[in-house]
């Protein structure tokens, strides 16, 4: 009777696990069908669920009207130089949060941590605004700089770094390690699985980013893949496959990004999760 019980709870769980997974996979696969199909056939009755034989076609219709190959370079620039850099500034400030003892360092802390509840939307003003006065408008380093102290990066890295042992750092120095060096060749190592875990993060985070984009780029040229995929959406006539298949193409790096990371994915977000 155990053992039926038991392989009835597993059989129920695999399903709910399949039916979830359907779920998940399904919106996917549309969007690559539909993605090789023209716009007149994707809003066929019923609509299609095999490949067509349109997605050369609308690859053209993308680099005609959007320049589509110098978009993806455009948003793969960005974000990668975006993931550096804030990948950078979110650890070496976690590690001043967790480790250093200051004056105002929690009241400081919680200042940093109303970032996570203040709207975006309430900064884009002033933030254009500072982006003017420097001249910055149109340009990359508008896209990448306003957000580089990002609050959850900071949050995640300080919650990572104050597991490490303050022993540790003390042998360290000791050692005669500065303070530079110590951060780079005793901090970091350790550090690996929450790193890999705030750069997925920091690569989608601004591959994915629209609103702002779209406020600080003006010139088509330079425009990143979401701003330049609105921009296919016309008053008259949208179309829809090239549209879809821009959004398919435009999933790939992210999905690259995410394979290449994701086995310390999961560790680095429990790793996050310590507290001190």
């Amino acid at each position: 009777m155990t053992v039926a019980r038991h392989r009835g709870r597993s059989i129920l769980l695999t399903s709910g696990l399949a039916i979830a997974l359907a779920v998940v996979l399904i919106p996917f696969y549309w969007l690559v069908v539909a993605a090789t199909h023209s716009s007149r056939e994707i809003f066929d009755s019923p609509p299609p669920l095999l490949p067509g034989g349109h997605l050369g076609a609308n690859l053209n219709t993308l680099q005609d009207t959007a320049q589509f190959g110098r978009v993806v370079l455009n948003s793969l620039l960005i974000a990668v130089v975006y993931t550096v850099c804030a990948g950078a500034v979110c650890a070496l400030a976690g590690y001043g949060f967790a480790k250093y003892r200051f004056r105002g360092r929690e009241a400081l802390f919680a200042l940093l941590m109303l970032g996570l509840v203040i709207p975006a939307q309430v900064t884009l003003v002033p933030l254009f605004q500072m982006m003017a006065e420097l001249h910055w408008l149109n340009t990359y380093q508008a896209v990448i700089m306003p957000n580089l102290a990002l609050p959850f990066g900071i949050f995640l890295m300080r919650q990572s770094m104050a597991a490490l042992p303050d022993e540790l750092l003390d042998s360290g120095r000791m050692d005669g390690c500065g303070e530079l060096r110590l951060f780079w060749k005793v901090v970091l190592p350790p550090m690996k699985p929450a790193l890999a875990a705030l750069a997925i993060f920091l690569f989608l985070y601004q591959w994915n980013d629209f609103v702002w984009p779209l406020i600080v780029l003006r010139d088509s040229a330079s425009f990143t893949v979401p701003v330049a995929l609105a921009s296919l959406q016309g008053l008259d006539e949208t179309d829809y496959g090239a549209i879809l298949a821009g959004t398919a193409a435009a999933a790939i790096p992210m999905a690259l990004v995410f394979l290449a990371l994701q086995r310390h994915f999961v560790s680095g977000l429990l790793a996050g999760a310590v507290k001190e």
